[in-house]
């Protein structure tokens, strides 16, 4: 099943998400509907607060569903660690048609769970951290344009009230 994707300025993106409590069928089905909503929007990945779920939840695929092996699942992830910096162009799919340059960490480290409840730890370079780093910051609460410069924050929440007004938000 595919969600629609909340878009910027619904409540739920920025409160921070509930803990993942129970490991099932259920889990596993929400999932498969993550990857299928985040292949449909053409992601890289997808937190479950972007379709309306407060969980600490996310998919991740840098291969855009190419490499099976790449799919990666993360429940209740925490940042473990984090080296260097990185400045690239960064989007949203709850920010449709947005992009900004964001610095992220080059590395970051997570630790988590697996959709069956496994503790894991895993570890991730370049765009792999970067994704890491944009879908854990979604499950507390925050949107990667917290992390432009002011400036270019407030310019991008302008554009977004213009088109709000227009009705096409």
């Amino acid at each position: 099943m595919i969600y629609p994707i909340v878009k910027y300025g619904q409540p739920i993106l920025e409160r921070a998400a509930e803990p993942v409590t129970e490991f099932n069928a259920e889990l596993e089905k929400l999932v498969a509907d993550m990857f299928e909503t985040m292949y449909a929007a053409r992601g890289v990945g997808l937190a479950a607060p972007q379709i309306g779920i407060s969980k600490r939840l996310c998919v991740i695929d840098e291969s855009g569903g190419e490499n099976p092996s790449a799919r990666l699942v993360l429940v209740n992830p925490e940042i473990v660690s984090t080296e260097g910096e990185q400045v690239q162009e960064e989007g949203c799919l709850s920010l449709p048609d947005f992009r900004a340059n964001t610095p992220r960490p080059l590395r970051a480290t997570v630790r988590g769970q697996d959709v069956h409840g496994k503790e894991i730890t895993l570890t991730g370079e370049g765009l792999l951290a970067r994704a890491f780093c944009h879908e854990i910051d979604h499950l507390n609460g925050i949107l990667f344009i917290q992390r432009l410069s002011r400036l270019k924050r407030d310019s991008i929440k302008r554009r977004v009230k213009k088109l709000v007004k227009a009705g096409e938000w």
